[in-house]
């Protein structure tokens, strides 16, 4: 379940301060646990605030105005960004989103298990891509922006193994676009994947890196 807004949480306790500049002070527009996760593991001290916007309808506006993928996912994470900036104006505020591209079709976050079961078998034996962008928002207005489409190709696995996956992971496949999460069992399902691990994850983290030892957050 998502966090309101002022409900944040800290990461990145116990990390030296020698890594990272004590201002600005750095938040996650995100509740996802597998992107505080990566910037966790990356060493970073942050905040991370879920950020209140409809998704669906964003997503919906930028198909219908013929966005590309990589259009779409930027103009999400930038929504997120923007939303949690207005509330923290001091800080230097990363916004990310992904989206699962299956040939034409954009593939949303499966709303039930059958949901998944569904978006699994019409990923079964092909390749798509996960579209991750990230933005960085700081002082009223967005500063840096990056978007990377790793290729995934999902092995030919049988229908047992399908039943067998949904029985273990549950629920758990609704929250992540594609109906699985690669740093768990989902590894399983894929015979490929080409690209950025970070970014199938759902946020291109080495990029980001990168752009805070630019901006003087993080030690050069």
């Amino acid at each position: 379940m998502a966090r309101a807004e002022h409900e944040g949480e800290r990461g990145g306790a116990g990390v030296s301060a020698a890594l990272q500049a004590s201002a600005p002070p750095v938040v996650l527009a995100s509740a996802s646990p597998a992107r505080r996760a990566l910037l966790e593991a990356a060493g970073l001290r942050f905040e991370a605030l879920a950020a209140a916007v409809d998704e669906a309808a964003i997503k919906e506006s930028a198909r219908a105005e013929g966005f590309t993928t990589a259009e779409a996912a930027t103009l999400l994470a930038e929504a997120k960004a923007r939303r949690v900036a207005s509330r923290r104006p001091e800080a230097l505020v990363i916004g990310c989103d992904s989206i699962a591209v299956l040939g034409d079709t954009w593939l949303d976050k499966p709303g039930s298990v059958e949901g998944a079961r569904e978006h699994l078998r019409a990923l079964r034996g092909k390749s798509h891509s996960i579209v991750s962008a990230v933005v960085c928002w700081r002082g009223g207005g967005r500063i840096w922006g990056h978007v990377e489409s790793p290729r995934l190709v999902m092995r030919d696995f049988s229908d047992a193994f399908l039943d067998a996956y949904l029985a273990v992971e549950g629920e758990a496949v609704t929250g992540s676009v594609g109906a699985y999460r690669l740093e768990g069992l989902g590894a399983q399902l894929f015979a490929r994947v080409e690209g950025d691990h970070a970014a199938i994850l759902g946020l291109p983290l080495l990029a980001l890196l990168g752009f805070l030892r630019q901006h003087g957050v993080l030690l050069r």
